[in-house]
């Protein structure tokens, strides 16, 4: 089985920092279990299986994801990461965000240590605001500041009844917020849920897995008429989702070999 490092917390020693109920804390790649890890802290590891892909999959791209087989992706367990983290990555390339959160960490995150590891969890909602303009150039983070400090106040006012919402009424509900809009609420509300029918997949990742593993297929240019054509190729919400983990795994470095306990 593989697991599905998309986050950008994850290190290249296949190590990252979630932050749960029981506060940050550091988790490993490959020995995270499949099951809930501590119920309290509410850390989940979701399975993505290709034997729930239908007859709509065209058959070029279903024998790939069928050979690669199941894919593991741990849940985010917190709202403000997943949305902050969906802020980062937009515009730019996962590999530029990636170094991009893990530098912010690093400079203004809270210390986590454990087995030798010791890591940063992404700042507060309190810690970005307070951070200076000045501290945001020098990290190369200036045009990330305003919708940063925006969805950090939103969620400080509005984070305990977001985390009481359904998936759909979520991904509405943070569109308030200035500079987050349908493509960053949906890889949010997916990251935190675990639910990639939510996921914007005519997003260029999903595009360019599903055209590099099935070559010859003609996928529509643009991302509207992409995802339009993605989302007839299931029948349920389970299987968009499905589909969606799994091809975003064939990309390069996304997911590792994973032996859960």
């Amino acid at each position: 089985m593989h697991l599905l490092t998309d986050h950008p917390g994850w290190t290249d020693s296949g190590v990252r920092v979630v932050r749960t109920s029981d506060g940050p804390r550091i988790v490993s790649a490959v020995t995270l279990p499949l099951q809930s890890w501590d119920g309290t802290a509410g850390l989940m590891v979701d399975v993505y299986d290709p034997v729930n892909l239908g007859e709509g999959v065209p058959e070029r791209l279903r024998k790939v994801l069928y050979g690669r087989g199941p894919v593991a992706r741990l849940r985010n367990p917190d709202l403000w990461d997943a949305l902050a983290t969906a802020i980062i990555r937009q515009v730019i390339r996962a590999g530029q965000a990636r170094l991009m959160y893990q530098r912010f960490s690093a400079a203004f995150g809270e210390s986590v240590t454990r087995d030798g590891n010791r890591l940063r969890a992404f700042p507060a909602p309190e810690t970005v605001l307070a951070v200076s303009d000045a501290e945001y150039a020098r990290l190369g983070m200036a045009f990330k500041r305003r919708p940063l400090r925006a969805a950090a106040e939103a969620f400080l006012d509005l984070g305990d009844k977001w985390a009481s919402l359904p998936p759909t009424d979520l991904v509405t509900q943070v569109q308030s917020v200035h500079r987050i809009g349908p493509w960053t609420a949906g890889a949010a509300v997916a990251d935190h849920t675990g639910d990639f029918s939510r996921y914007p997949c005519g997003d260029l990742a999903v595009r360019t897995c599903a055209a590099q593993a099935a070559p010859g297929l003609a996928w529509p240019d643009s991302e509207p008429e992409f995802a339009a054509r993605w989302k007839r190729c299931t029948t349920t919400p389970r299987e968009l989702s499905t589909l969606t983990v799994l091809t975003l795994a064939l990309g390069g470095r996304r997911a590792q070999e994973y032996a859960p306990d």
